[in-house]
């Protein structure tokens, strides 16, 4: 009989202390500069790119990893080192993952390795898919894809919003509606390959936090793209939505959603490493700081503070491994498992960054220490890739299989 462990593998040891000495080296050095700067980091991205660590292989070889664990370790790190560069860094992943989540061998083999570059001609990507009037609510979606069967293309017309790389990208992957009296089953996913007309950078938003991440609409007008650019291929499509008109089951999972669904454990990983620097600043300051004679450690207010911090990290982690786990291994998210760590990993982010600058006092609430810029950027975890909310719902229905909306 297997006896279960919590010890990390040697391999994974190797992988965060890795990951580990490039955030502390290379990321939180430059982190104040880019947040300030509200500009991409492609400095720091060619560092990242130079090790290894953007770059395909990197991300294939800790998809294949059966423990799941190799995604969220090395998520956490980074954004240990700053969440803005961290998401310049994997930002990519995202429009990666909505080609593997959907796409056929071929088109994964084609278009994942465009995604990323190498050293000296580094490209990014873009995941596609909220929109003005259609973020949580997918369902309300505008952006449409129309065939054309003479040329063999799509023709997609539509703005998308909240785009992590859009415009910036060389390839978007776009979310669009197939069939509207379907809704969120008559919706599917292409590429957009890089220089293709009609595709524009709209209004770059400038945002509360993760400030050196790119985040803009994208508008398409007129866009044709090759019908190969259909993830998943015509047939399947043309099955699906066959299905979906009978009133059967859809055959797949929304588009949009199978993306989500297969990232959240990692967004939450990303929060565990936001919420873990701002804990350790925290603890230092705290055991160093004298107030009425002593460190203020030793009063029981600031010590259960920590206290509460760290134990909602580690049960954050220990969520966010098990739904990484249960994804590696092809089980169900029976109880929305992986609603259930972002969620939690989110929230968690908000309160020890929060708790951070109160422990810190008037210096926590200033540039001079990173907290600030820390609770800034974790406050994004509670609302994108699902907001707090959506992610109670699914966990809801999970667990009651009642239709609560």
């Amino acid at each position: 009989m297997t006896t279960p462990s919590f010890e990390l593998g040697q391999d994974h040891l190797d992988l965060k202390a890795w990951v580990h000495d490039f955030a502390a080296e290379v990321i939180r050095p430059a982190a104040s500069e880019w947040d300030e700067r509200e500009e991409f980091p492609w400095p720091v991205l060619e560092e990242a790119a130079k090790i290894g660590l953007y770059s395909i292989d990197f991300f294939a070889t800790q998809s294949f990893d059966e423990t799941g664990l190799g995604i969220p370790i090395a998520m956490e790190e980074i954004f240990w080192g700053d969440a803005g560069i961290g998401l310049s860094i994997v930002g990519t992943a995202l429009a990666a993952a909505g080609v593997s989540s959907n796409g056929t061998p071929e088109q994964v083999g084609e278009w994942v390795p465009q995604m990323f570059g190498s050293p000296g001609d580094l490209k990014l990507a873009a995941f596609c898919s909220s929109e003005p009037d259609a973020g949580s609510d997918v369902g309300a979606m505008r952006t449409r894809a129309t065939y054309d069967e003479a040329t063999d293309e799509w023709v997609l017309n539509g703005t998308k919003t909240w785009a992590t790389n859009g415009g910036l990208a060389d390839i978007h992957v776009v979310t669009a509606v197939v069939d509207p009296e379907l809704r969120t089953r008559g919706q599917a996913s292409f590429i957009v390959p890089p220089g293709t007309k009609g595709l524009s950078q709209g209004q770059k938003f400038h945002k509360h936090g993760i400030r050196a991440s790119h985040t803009a609409e994208v508008v398409l007008e007129q866009v044709r793209v090759p019908g190969r650019c259909l993830l998943g291929g015509k047939e399947k499509l043309d099955a699906r939505l066959a299905r979906a008109r009978e009133g059967g089951a859809s055959g797949g999972k929304n588009a949009s959603m199978a993306t989500f669904e297969r990232t959240r454990p990692a967004v939450g990983a990303q929060a565990i490493g936001i919420a873990r620097a701002a804990y350790e600043v925290a603890l230092d300051y705290a055991k160093t700081r004298e107030q009425f004679g002593k460190p203020i450690i030793e009063n029981q207010a600031i010590a259960f503070m920590l206290a509460d911090m760290a134990t909602s990290i580690e049960a954050s982690r220990l969520l966010v491994w098990r739904a990484a786990w249960l994804a590696a291994n092809g089980k169900p998210f029976d109880q929305a498992e992986g609603s259930m760590s972002k969620l939690f990993a989110g929230e968690t982010a908000v309160k020890v960054t929060e708790r951070a600058m109160q422990i810190l006092g008037g210096n926590g609430f200033t540039r001079e220490y990173p907290v600030e810029r820390m609770a800034r950027d974790a406050k994004i975890y509670t609302i994108f890739e699902g907001t707090s909310e959506i992610q109670r719902l699914v966990i809801a229905r999970a667990i009651s299989g009642a239709p609560i909306r």
